[in-house]
């Protein structure tokens, strides 16, 4: 997922990968059930007229078009999106047609920090903040699932980097 393994360098290990947390496929799925339920009631209580297979075509059409744009494409880029902690790097992944990839080497890698509403204690997720001596600077990755297990691991890895062994 995200990185292959054909992509890592000699001697570095794969720590964890994941994609954003789930949360970010609730909105989506609320969509998903709402026009597929708007769609149908408009079909079954839709009254018989002259061109009633054309309207029942355009609820149709529409339904598959407001599927694609609200639910499709946010589960397609959710899928896409992939983070991928190694034992010499942090690459985050994004893109469906597209793809990016930027890379934080440990090395680079000054700050830390981890933020969390209460809802998202609740569901065990967070953002983290990733400050480094690169061009971006600073990265705010939101929605990271186990946020306190992905911290401890980016320290492990950050340590181990600075000690010089893997």
């Amino acid at each position: 997922m995200g990185l292959p393994d054909h992509h890592l360098t000699e001697g570095e290990l794969r720590i964890r990968a994941f994609h954003p947390h789930w949360k970010r496929l609730i909105v989506p799925f609320l969509a998903l059930v709402l026009i597929i339920a708007g769609s149908g009631a408009a079909l079954y209580f839709m009254p018989v007229f002259e061109y009633i297979f054309y309207a029942r075509v355009a609820v149709a059409v529409l339904a598959v078009g407001l599927l694609t744009v609200w639910s499709f494409v946010p589960y397609l880029q959710w899928k896409n999106t992939s983070y991928v902690l190694t034992s010499h790097r942090f690459t985050i992944s994004t893109g469906v047609l597209n793809k990016s990839t930027d890379d934080i080497p440990m090395s680079k890698v000054n700050t830390v920090s981890a933020e969390q509403t209460l809802a998202e204690r609740i569901l065990g997720c967070g953002t983290l903040n990733v400050e480094s001596a690169g061009e971006q600077g600073h990265i705010t990755l939101r929605d990271i699932p186990q946020i306190q297990d992905v911290r401890a691991e980016l320290f492990r890895a950050l340590d181990d980097a600075v000690d010089g062994e893997p």
